[in-house]
């Protein structure tokens, strides 16, 4: 029996590099080392054929303990809402105003990075309350 221990998430986008960064902004992940032999990644694209340049990008979670995130070029754009996303927990152990006021505030910092606030879902007796946003290419994650 094959036992899983880590797994990467991947998006598909127009701009790898773009939405990489962002979410390194995001989720304080960083860009790994290029590959041996190159200075910078984008050293290591411009060795690449001219169709493969720009065509993917990673980020890890500097503490290794969060998924590797791949980012690869696709294209067709978006055009319906995204069957799986990402929860940020940003409100975890706080409740009310608390968590609600914790949630804004990183609601901000994302929209200043190029996120959209899509809507607010305040806290009832079945659900705690969540933000729902885009990233910069329009891809659905929650604030939790």
């Amino acid at each position: 029996m094959t036992s899983i221990r880590q797994i990467q998430v991947t998006f598909d986008c127009a701009e790898p590099e773009r939405v990489a960064r962002f979410w390194c902004e995001v989720l304080g992940y960083v860009v790994p080392p290029p590959p041996e032999g190159f200075a910078t990644w984008h050293e290591f694209d411009r060795s690449l054929p001219v169709e493969s340049q720009g065509a993917s990008f990673a980020c890890v979670d500097p503490t290794g303990v969060g998924p590797r995130l791949y980012f690869q070029r696709v294209p067709e754009g978006k055009v319906v809402k995204n069957r799986v996303h990402l929860d940020v927990r940003v409100g975890t152990g706080l409740v009310g105003e608390e968590r609600l006021a914790t949630l804004k505030a990183e609601c901000t910092r994302l929209v200043a990075l190029g996120a959209v606030c899509v809507r607010v879902l305040v806290a009832d007796e079945e659900n705690e309350s969540c933000i729902v946003m885009q990233d910069v290419e329009g891809n659905e994650f929650c604030l939790d």
